[in-house]
């Protein structure tokens, strides 16, 4: 391969020699002089009024250098913890303060801290703190929050509602008075927690002549989360430095700002000292945000054909006891999202957004787009189902169509670009669809003890995060905006500084090739930094799948006016016009010349050594781009999953799994498949596995890994991956991100693979996950589940009463549907 043709090569991740010899350099490897270690005393109550704190023992204790009890941090934090997405309409938000000073609202939230001199001191400290409780009343749903006598999480308030939010177009209800057919079911999006491998960790120092403050942090937002925890310490943003080294994952649970952000830092302030705090894994089960938890009521009108004439909604979602960073966003994005990749005539949904006695939520890998796709494409097979119709031709009979182009939702999201039926005939092919179907059919029909299943899930997700105007319009109040730094140094190597932060997905390649491609190198010529901000201008982070797209396009356009400047030398020293000359293999050269080059090497040391330069040219060869698109991205694709379901014992075995994706123009194939299989491992252990439980009375039922149920590896079979590229006009590179995508579409797919292979026992629906008993007690006939829906609100917005028989009539009925 040519140097500087790196854009679409599958070149080796740069980042992985360190990582797998063991020679990474996580927040926990980090030791400094004098470090103390914090240990944070929590609440073992779900709500509950604080009637004493008593530190004296722990005081006396000889590990123990200070306490810091909840109003002591009160008196010294300047702003309670930030709220970065304010939804604009009527959102209700209490003051979130590090620790709890007179109530505590959730299991696990921080009361006060300990710093001692041997971390194997942490828990005889935090044990010798006494602290008092009277217990109050508890609510754990956001239906049962809402409900009418509910108990109040904050009184303040005087409502447990956060928002209330609707969109709509068309006219719904003549979409549906006039259909033959309508669907309805409930659906539960139940809890999740991330699990990333490394857990949450802080190391803190401050030196106090200097009024400096630097902070080690597991994190994937090192710049927003600098500019807020000074905001909340006093200190002067450019007193203060954040450095992540090498994460060890994130999926959306490290995207905040968290009361440890300011305990650990404060603790250092107080002391003088260097200060360390690791999160266990029950911590970090019980304390690091939770994801999803929102139900959805789901209602879809349509002809005898298929054509979908509407489809309406209502959502309640659980924020927890808080509103944190992102969250009170991710019920509105799940509603954006959710007529998916479909036209419609008519279109609504109404969101409830509660509080309760739980830990927040926030981002979870997907962050409301698989509470939408999973929303729409579950219904979708229950239409299917109802009309006798193949799942696949439903899809493809509703699909946005090439010629539907340029395309807005019902929702009015202008979608960047898509071709859904080529994305969806490439994965019939992949699994020879057909065949697979009649031998499905065949198998079944013999009624045998393990029924085979085929699930199918189409997505289009809102990506790309950057859009300054239309963030701003969502209620964002932080920048978005990617940006990099291309340096070229005097000997010719290159380095590059960009505003993501990695934890995983494989940057450090991405913009070496990126880089590369535009100055005709190999990318092992590029250095790549990121994760410190004293070293990077400014940024934003990684999520949202949004870093190739707008920090990526900062690389691109960076390295683009490197380029154009070298070439301008070139030309000067090979006395030729700028557009006369090729970039590759570390030379210019004249078009059709071959022996008139100049090196690379030799123009970079021109440039930095003022040395034969043109006229008037300023030396150097540095460049700062920021890049703020237009529009959102909008990736989509296709996935099929099979599976045997053993109706004797309830289990699941997961056969094949096809994933065929669209993100654009593609950097690096390998990466792009990493994050698909990543994705998909998520989306299937939710759809079977996962879920975060807690009992009436708020106490965490899952605050163990024995308790959470991870999937192994040998639960999933190996993923077949496969692609078509529609390019995006809104970035020059034409990519869309990749990170969540194999999380979105996975869930569907799955539940929808094993309700398939129910179907013939009269299973039309099961809740997530689909644990075995719950699957052995739907075929064995257990109870149906049908809970009473909710009578203050309904699908249709007619208010009370109407969700009733609208949920749970006959065309949803499920045989031990939520048992």
């Amino acid at each position: 391969m040519a140097r500087g043709n790196m854009i679409g090569a599958s070149v080796q991740r740069h980042e992985d020699p360190k990582l797998i010899t063991g020679a990474g350099n996580y927040v926990d490897d980090i030791k400094l002089p004098g470090m103390l270690y914090v240990g944070i005393v929590r609440s073992p109550y779900a709500h509950a009024r604080i009637t004493r704190v008593d530190m004296e023992a722990a005081r006396r204790n000889p590990h123990v250098r200070a306490v810091l009890t909840g109003k002591e941090l009160r008196e010294r934090q300047k702003l309670p913890l930030t709220i970065t997405w304010v939804i604009p309409a009527d959102l209700k938000a209490p003051d979130h303060w590090a620790m709890a000073t007179d109530t505590v609202h959730y299991v696990g939230e921080p009361v006060a801290a300990v710093l001692v001199d041997d971390r194997y001191a942490i828990e005889d400290a935090i044990d010798l703190v006494e602290v008092e409780y009277e217990p109050l009343p508890v609510v754990t749903g956001p239906e049962q929050a809402l409900a009418e006598g509910a108990s109040l999480v904050h009184p303040e308030l005087g409502t447990n509602k956060a928002y209330t939010f609707s969109a709509s177009s068309g006219d719904i209800e003549a979409a549906f008075t006039a259909a033959p057919v309508v669907v309805k079911q409930r659906l539960v999006n139940q809890r999740l927690a991330p699990i990333p491998m490394e857990t949450r960790a802080i190391v803190a120092q401050y030196v106090g002549p200097m009024r400096e403050l630097t902070m080690w942090a597991s994190t994937q937002i090192p710049h927003l989360l600098r500019h807020h925890v000074a905001e909340m310490l006093g200190l002067e943003e450019n007193h203060v430095r954040v450095i992540a080294p090498d994460v060890g994952g994130g999926f959306g649970s490290k995207l905040n700002v968290l009361p440890e952000d300011v305990i650990v830092p404060m603790l250092s302030m107080i002391s003088g000292q260097a200060v360390k705090w690791i999160e266990g894994r029950s911590e970090n089960l019980m304390n690091t945000v939770h994801g999803r938890d929102m139900v959805d009521y789901v209602e879809i009108a349509a002809d005898q054909d298929g054509t979908l004439r509407g489809v309406r909604t209502v959502i309640y979602a659980d924020l927890g006891a808080y509103c944190r960073f992102f969250a009170a966003g991710l019920p509105v994005l799940a509603g954006l999202m959710l007529p998916g990749n479909y036209k419609m005539a008519g279109f609504k949904v109404d969101i409830h957004v509660a509080y309760t006695n739980k830990l927040f939520v926030d981002a979870y890998r997907g962050a409301g787009r698989p509470e939408a796709t999973y929303a729409i494409e579950r219904t979708l097979d229950i239409l299917a189902d109802r009309l006798g119709m193949d799942p696949a031709e439903l899809r493809r009979k509703n699909f946005v169509q090439e010629g539907d182009w340029p395309y807005t939702s019902p929702t009015g999201l202008a979608y960047d670009s898509g071709n859904y039926v080529p994305t969806l005939d490439k994965a019939l092919q992949m699994a020879d669809y057909a065949t697979l179907r009649q031998q499905v059919d065949t198998h079944n029909a013999g009624n045998p003890a393990v029924r085979k299943g085929i699930g199918i899930a189409a997505y289009v997700e809102i990506a790309g995060w950057g859009p300054g105007q239309a963030t701003a319009g969502l209620g964002v109040r932080n920048q978005l905006f990617g940006s990099a730094t291309v340096r070229v140094n005097r000997s010719g190597s290159v380095e590059v500084y960009a505003g993501a932060s990695g934890h995983g997905q494989g940057h450090v390649t991405s913009w070496a090739q990126i880089a590369a491609d535009q100055l005709g190198l190999a990318d092992t010529s590029v250095r790549v930094y990121e994760g410190d901000t004293s070293m990077i201008q400014t940024g934003v982070g990684t999520f949202a799948s949004r870093s190739v797209s707008v920090d990526g396009t900062g690389v691109h356009i960076a390295a683009k006016r490197i380029r154009e400047k070298m070439l301008q030398i070139a030309a000067h020293q090979l006395e030729a016009a700028p557009e006369d000359l090729d970039v590759a293999d570390d030379h210019f050269s004249i078009k059709g010349v071959p022996g008139r080059t100049v090196t690379f090497a030799k123009i970079a040391d021109s440039a930095n050594t003022a040395h034969d330069l043109p006229a008037g040219m300023e030396p150097g060869l540095e460049e700062t781009a920021f890049f703020d698109p237009a529009n959102f991205t909008y990736p989509f694709g296709i996935h099929i999953c099979m599976v045997d379901v053993d109706t004797e014992t309830g289990e699941t075995k997961l056969t094949r799994y096809i994933a065929v994706d669209d993100c654009g123009n593609v950097i690096n194939p390998m990466i792009v498949d990493g994050q698909v299989h990543g994705g998909v491992a998520q989306g299937v252990a939710q759809a079977l596995w996962e879920e975060v439980v807690y009992d009436a009375d708020g106490q965490l039922i899952t605050g163990t890994l024995m308790d959470y149920a991870v999937p192994f590896s040998s639960d999933l079979p190996m993923i077949e991956t496969g692609s078509t590229v529609t390019p995006s006009p809104v970035n020059p590179l034409g990519v869309k991100g990749v990170g969540e995508a194999g999380t979105i579409a996975s869930t569907p797919a799955t539940v929808n693979a094993v309700i398939d292979a129910l179907s013939g026992l009269g299973v039309v629906h099961i809740d997530m996950p689909l644990r075995a008993e719950k699957v052995w007690r739907a075929v064995h006939g257990g109870q149906n589940g049908h809970a009473p829906a909710p009578a203050h609100a309904g699908p249709s917005g007619h208010g009370e009463g109407t969700h009733d028989a609208g949920m749970h009539g006959d065309t949803a009925t499920a045989q031990g549907g939520q048992a």
